[in-house]
């Protein structure tokens, strides 16, 4: 008996580490990276511990090595069409979209449409 006694304590002591790494592990969850231009669009799924950023998950899905035009110093970034930083956490479906320069401005083009008196149909033609 002296023997199972004695054997207690250590078994208690390995059960508690042990329920400690479980808890330190950390949880995945799904993201999605999506990156545009004129003629290529990509959308990266990834598989990220919680407590990801928007930076990292970019830097994980490997489009900067695809992209090397995308600089983070310069391209905005966001989740979902809302601008975000680079130091924020993600969230579990979260989509990371990296955003790059308009090639025209849309307020530009509606003002020049104007000046030349074209006007707007239904379905998006125009008529002089």
């Amino acid at each position: 008996m002296e023997a199972d006694t004695a054997s207690r304590p250590d078994q208690s002591a390995t059960q508690d580490e042990a329920a400690c790494e479980v808890k330190s592990v950390p949880k995945k969850m799904t993201i999605e990276v999506a990156y545009a231009e004129p003629d290529t669009q990509v959308i990266i799924p990834l598989t990220v511990d919680e407590g990801t950023t928007l930076e990292q998950a970019i830097r994980l899905s490997g489009v900067l090595e695809s992209f090397p035009d995308i600089d983070l110093t310069v391209n905005k970034v966001g989740v979902f069409g809302k601008l975000g930083k680079l130091n924020q956490v993600l969230r579990e479906r979260d989509r990371v979209e990296i955003y790059r320069k308009l090639i025209a401005d849309p307020k530009a083009v509606r003002k020049q449409r104007a000046a030349e008196g074209k006007k707007m149909r239904k379905g998006g033609s125009t008529t002089d």
